[in-house]
């Protein structure tokens, strides 16, 4: 195996597949990149058995990537990610010699790796369905970026450590709950799917595959099985294991009517939120309360040990009615954060009843936060 290569091509589809390995691997060979190279283009693979990632850099061009010789070896992923970071040369020189041993080059610079041979490699298949279903890359990142925070992150409950993603003819309806809040997006598909799916994959594996896809405006193939979900996209393919089990009933949660609904600006809201947390002295809950008098809405929060703050803000009601309720600020703050829109609607049911959080500027998103007693 001998190839030159433009560092900057090289560097961009290393940093991709490096997300895949683990340090904490008890297979050694996973802690490697697997090299092979072929005619016309060089196949980069990582895998932790969680996630898999594959790239393939074409030999378009002579001057930015020539073949010299064929060939697969694994090449372990901290160092060459480390060493082609660091090499201030254009062009990079890899070479394999004496079957294991791997020559990087460049005419200032030269490195010697140990290699491992190919045949160790777990056998990665990453097929593909004829029955793919395809979202923009864009809607995808909101997708996650919408909902993946409020996914639970006690192993305890594993289905909940995920987003359930629910696929119904041309309507994807996406989940995440850890039983205290839940976060909803719902988008239509430009193709129906030929089959129905529920499927649950893990938020930090959907994120994952989210940071590497850099191109908003490209559609992203899911080809999904009983086990696993494969994204592909131009010379991109990522995999993820599913979560087995049944996800929750989400829909019962979410209240049909409402007594009180509250229209606000989005920010005004989120930053007095953010001031009257200050006093909060449990971080995790920290708890606020809010109570409506008119058309002002107060809130406040209170520590023995530190002290009390209270702050109002104007606000629209669709009635007279009155509400008082608690809840966690870092949990309204985040799904506050989840919506792009300028207004705000914060729909009441009762005191010991969930808050639901819509935005009549994108009716795709909806948010739950569940409240807490105080007395």
């Amino acid at each position: 195996m001998k190839f030159t290569i433009k560092k900057d091509l090289l560097l961009e589809a290393l940093t991709k597949v490096s997300k895949a390995i683990s340090t904490k691997n008890l297979i050694p060979v996973l802690a490697g990149i697997k090299f092979e190279l072929k005619k016309k283009k060089l196949v980069l693979t990582a895998s932790d058995n969680d996630i898999t990632i594959q790239t393939i850099i074409e030999a378009e061009n002579e001057e930015d990537f020539k073949i010299n010789s064929e060939g697969s070896i694994i090449i372990q992923g901290k160092y060459i990610l480390e060493i082609v970071r660091k090499l201030r040369d254009e062009y990079i020189n890899i070479e394999v010699i004496d079957e294991l041993k791997i020559l990087i080059y460049t005419e200032n610079s030269e490195f010697n790796l140990n290699g491992i041979s190919e045949s160790e490699y777990p056998n990665i298949g990453l097929e593909e369905s004829k029955k793919k279903i395809e979202v923009n890359v864009g809607t995808l990142k909101s997708i996650v970026y919408q909902t993946a925070f409020a996914s639970s992150n006690e192993e305890s409950k594993p289905v909940l450590t995920g987003i359930n993603f629910n696929i119904v003819g041309n309507v994807l309806e996406c989940n995440s709950t850890d039983s205290y809040r839940l976060a909803r997006k719902i988008i239509h598909l430009d193709k129906a799917s030929e089959e129905n799916y529920n499927i649950v994959i893990p938020s930090h594996n959907l994120i994952e595959c989210t940071k590497i896809l850099t191109n908003d405006e490209e559609i992203v193939e899911l080809h999904i099985f009983n086990n696993k979900i494969l994204f592909k996209t131009g010379n991109l393919k990522f995999e993820s294991r599913l979560i087995n089990g049944t996800y929750p009933n989400t829909s019962n949660l979410l209240p049909e009517e409402s007594f009180l609904v509250i229209s606000t600006k989005l920010m005004d809201f989120y930053d007095v939120i953010d001031r009257v947390s200050i006093l909060t002295s449990d971080k995790e809950k920290n708890i606020v309360t809010l109570e409506t008098s008119g058309d002002m809405l107060i809130l406040k929060s209170s520590s023995v040990e530190i002290g009390r703050v209270e702050e109002k803000m104007a606000i629209q009601k669709n009635n007279d009615e009155n509400i008082k309720i608690s809840f966690s600020a870092k949990y309204m703050m985040e799904a506050l954060k989840s919506f792009s829109t300028e207004f705000v609607d914060l729909h009441f049911v009762g005191e010991i009843k969930p808050i639901l959080i819509k935005s009549m500027e994108d009716e795709s998103l909806t948010q739950l936060v569940l409240p807490i007693r105080t007395y």
